[in-house]
């Protein structure tokens, strides 16, 4: 079989593996994300490293926005005005199909890792799908109709705008750009900010995790509402405290309230939103896929 590459650039670190799937992994490294320079020049030094695995086919890209993903664009695979400082601008698409010299597919972080949950995990069989990841930040993507998510640019879900009521929860959201958007409110450094203390700390039973999941709900059931999805597929490293899930579900039904009269939702929830498959896996894995789709488009 084809050997595949993938980087997922994520804003904290970056995961490189070479492989053909979950079960196919052959080498993977992970290393924290410094200046643009060190980090893709680490990743492309993990590639040639591996060369006595076999030649690699193609190499997918997951990473972190906002990004320009339309290949007519100028900017084609750059990052662009990310708040990451050093990173606004970045071509990484080109640094990587350069020194690499093989097709080289490119995509959001959450895009692509909806893609590895679409061919190997928790949406499998399914054409349209959200996957949301809750961590240091909050990114969705997903598919629509058997494809990816894209058009003006690609979804930017955690910036989404919620009601925030300011007399229950004064704190005032901690994105630089919109303040009190969905990711402002609900990422981890705004549990943190909140309640001062880490999301990782707190208590099952903390008040933090009631109003997380109703952050959260106001998001997911606009997506619901919005792309009519099969699953919503909920991960990030917010996600571990075990109360929210639950809490997330029945604060979307309760959001709901009824309206759609869908047996996915009225009857099987808990398996309607649901964590990823491949856990913390799906970017770096999603790459492979998103390679081998980049190679297949390449023989077209």
């Amino acid at each position: 079989m084809p050997l595949y590459g993938g980087i997922e650039a994520g804003g904290t670190k970056f995961v490189c593996a070479i492989g053909n799937g979950p079960d196919g992994l052959l080498a993977e490294t992970r290393f924290a994300t410094t200046t643009p320079q060190e980090s893709i020049g680490r990743a492309i030094a993990f590639f040639r490293e591996h060369r006595t695995l076999g030649p690699l086919a193609a190499v997918g890209i997951a990473s972190f926005g906002p990004i320009d993903p339309n290949p007519s664009s100028s900017t084609y695979g750059h990052i662009t005005t990310t708040p990451k400082p050093g990173w606004a601008d970045t071509d990484l698409y080109g640094a990587v199909a350069r020194a690499l010299d093989v097709p080289v597919g490119f995509d959001t972080d959450v895009n692509v890792a909806a893609l590895g949950e679409g061919r190997w995990g928790a949406a499998q069989g399914l054409d349209t799908f959200i996957y949301l990841t809750v961590g240091t930040g909050i990114g969705g993507g997903g598919m629509v109709n058997g494809g990816l998510l894209h058009g003006l640019m690609h979804p930017e879900m955690g910036h989404l705008r919620i009601p925030h009521d300011l007399a229950a929860d004064p704190y005032p959201g901690c994105c630089p750009y919109h303040g009190d958007c969905l990711e402002g409110l609900a990422c981890g450094p705004a549990i943190a900010g909140r309640w001062g203390a880490p999301a990782e700390t707190l208590p099952g039973d903390h008040p933090a995790w009631a109003l997380e999941a109703r952050y959260l709900a106001y998001g997911v059931v606009c997506y619901i509402l919005t792309l009519s999805p099969q699953r919503v597929v909920v991960g990030g490293g917010v996600m571990a405290q075990p109360r929210l899930m639950p809490l997330l579900r029945a604060e979307v039904l309760a959001l709901l309230n009824g309206y759609l009269q869908a047996p996915a939702i009225l009857e099987g929830i808990d398996a309607y939103i649901v964590p990823p498959a491949l856990g913390s896996r799906a970017g770096v894995v999603g790459a492979l896929a998103l390679a081998e789709n980049a190679l297949e488009a390449d023989h077209a």
